[in-house]
């Protein structure tokens, strides 16, 4: 809880530190990486740098944390937010020592942007909202590292990979084992992992891959090449789509991802858009392989079959559900039988009562399907998303 002290000096200079938080962020991002240019070159996704999502997703993360503090402060409101959050840092390897680090940076760009505005009790006030923050993370970090059987950041492991498969015009999954012959470490459906690979340039770049399916003996990956037009979003994609075969070695961290299937009897809605199949298809394949008999309604939209990754998978693995229903929409049918043309439309689907919703694809197509299912009285705690990239939507709904 922030002290009543701080809470009322927050509250005052929120609209004023809102407002310039895209400039403190850039210029935090900028000096950061001039004296750490380690951080840049093997640790932060240079795609997102490159076109400012990153410090917008900085930026909004701040913002609306210290915005549940004096709006929302009982305890438990931040929790969506940090979980996602801390996931993702996990994946990556983050310690609390790099907390510090952050923290004089974006201080320091704080004092610069606001100049005289930020008095000593400004300074103090949110320098207590960035350690509460920081403290919460850290300690939600500690624990999915205890469970994920590692010490703090220790969460890399060499996989060899079995097989190269193409998906779709431009997907390919690749079939990973651990490469010391061990069982693979547990997971849950929906996970996911970061992949970090050596680039040409000599930088270490990482990307998270949802799990399209694992066992506890392998898992699966499925990568969507990002064709980037030469901006770094899409370098770690194509290397993959260009060097990566079977017989070679990857560095792969523990599954992390708090979009994860809960186990039950009830009725879902797995609904997924373009490369958003993954985390879906890694859930189908979960339900398929434990004879679920649960309702279970998937819908897909793609740009066209040929677009469509894992399209006949999906299609086998709802059929193995005994309660499993299919649908799915291509913008280009090219006379799929059983598709419907054009963009999902949930109001063409019928749905069951009390389902859980699981949505992953682009923003567009998740914000549409969680209107509608607002709209036709599924609660809001019962939609559960997957963004990937940085996470924009909590500010967008």
């Amino acid at each position: 809880m922030l002290s009543p002290e701080s809470t009322a000096t927050v509250r005052a200079t929120l609209p004023a530190v809102g407002a310039a938080i895209g400039e403190i962020t850039k210029l935090f991002y900028a000096r950061m990486f001039a004296d750490h240019p380690a951080l840049e070159r093997d640790l932060f996704n240079r795609g997102n740098q490159a076109g400012g999502a990153q410090q917008q997703a900085l930026a909004g993360a701040i913002a609306g944390y210290a915005t549940l503090l004096v709006q929302q402060p009982q305890e438990g409101a931040a929790g969506p937010l940090l979980a996602r959050i801390a996931h993702k840092h996990a994946s990556l390897g983050i310690t609390r020592e790099q907390y510090g680090i952050v923290h004089t940076y974006l201080f320091a760009a704080i004092v610069e942007v606001l100049g005289e505005a930020v008095t000593p009790e400004v300074a103090a006030a949110w320098d207590e909202v960035y350690w509460l923050m920081a403290g919460e993370l850290i300690a939600l970090e500690a624990r999915l590292y205890r469970e994920a059987g590692v010490e703090e950041g220790q969460v890399w492991q060499e996989m060899a990979v079995l097989s190269r498969r193409e998906e779709s015009r431009d997907a390919v999954s690749f079939t990973l084992r651990p490469a010391d012959g061990s069982a693979a470490p547990a997971f849950r459906p929906g996970q996911y992992v970061s992949v970090a690979v050596h680039l040409p340039d000599g930088a270490r770049q990482i990307r998270q891959y949802s799990l399209s399916a694992a066992d506890p003996e392998q898992w699966r990956i499925t990568v969507k090449r990002v064709r980037g037009a030469g901006v770094p979003d899409g370098e770690v994609s194509r290397h993959l789509h260009e060097h990566l075969a079977a017989g070679d070695r990857l560095t792969v961290s523990r599954p992390f991802g708090d979009l994860t299937l809960e186990e039950g009897e009830g009725p879902l809605l797995l609904a997924s858009a373009g490369i958003g199949c993954t985390p879906i298809t890694g859930m189908l394949d979960h339900l398929a392989r434990t004879g679920s008999t649960r309702r279970v309604v998937a819908v897909h939209a793609d740009r066209s079959p040929a677009d469509h990754a894992h399209a006949d998978q999906l299609a086998e693995l709802v059929g193995a559900l005994p309660e499993g229903e299919l649908h799915r929409w291509y913008e280009q049918p090219a006379g799929t039988a059983g598709a419907r043309t054009g963009l999902a439309d949930l109001t063409l689907v019928e749905l069951p009562a009390g389902l859980t919703a699981y949505l992953c694809g682009p923003l567009p197509f998740m914000r549409s399907a969680r209107t509608e299912l607002l709209r036709r009285g599924v609660p809001a705690a019962s939609i559960r998303y997957e963004v990937f990239g940085p996470d924009l939507w909590l500010a967008s709904v």
